[in-house]
């Protein structure tokens, strides 16, 4: 399945609408630092080995809770750049169902236009930010139907 801003979720779609209206890559860059400063304060106490997303340069963390059927995300980097990928996927994610989490596709990426401007392992670190996510949805979802 493929996402076109219409078949996103209404946050996410806010997100990529946000990037598409600024071609120039430093500004979406510094659009991209903003995310990561709007993320809550980190617990050191969750920074954990099961929490650490894998396949990543630098040291990133996701969390996860599930409250009223939604999946709370919270997470953090010790990188600018990626700890705005971050805070764009914790925004862009957070209050979603499981199953809608677990549907989605990460190549929205392609239409903020980051995909251009990001160094392949950065792109390689966002899947993978992206794929721990939806593994900790796809938990949550499997708990809900036992």
């Amino acid at each position: 399945m493929t996402s076109t801003i219409d078949s996103l979720p209404p946050n996410l779609a806010k997100i990529v609408q946000r990037f598409q209206r600024s071609s120039d890559p430093k500004r979406r860059y510094e659009q991209l630092i903003w995310y990561g400063q709007r993320l809550k304060e980190f617990p050191e106490a969750d920074k954990l080995p099961e929490n650490k997303v894998s396949g990543c340069v630098s040291q990133v963390y996701i969390t996860a809770t599930l409250e009223d059927g939604k999946v709370i995300f919270q997470g953090d980097s010790d990188s600018q750049l990626t700890k705005g990928l971050v805070g764009l996927l914790v925004e862009g994610l957070n209050g979603l169902t499981p199953s809608e989490i677990v549907q989605l596709t990460p190549d929205f990426i392609q239409e903020t236009g980051l995909n251009v401007s990001l160094t392949p392992s950065r792109a390689n670190g966002f899947y993978n930010i992206f794929k721990t996510m939806q593994k900790k949805a796809l938990e949550f979802q499997l708990i809900a139907n036992d």
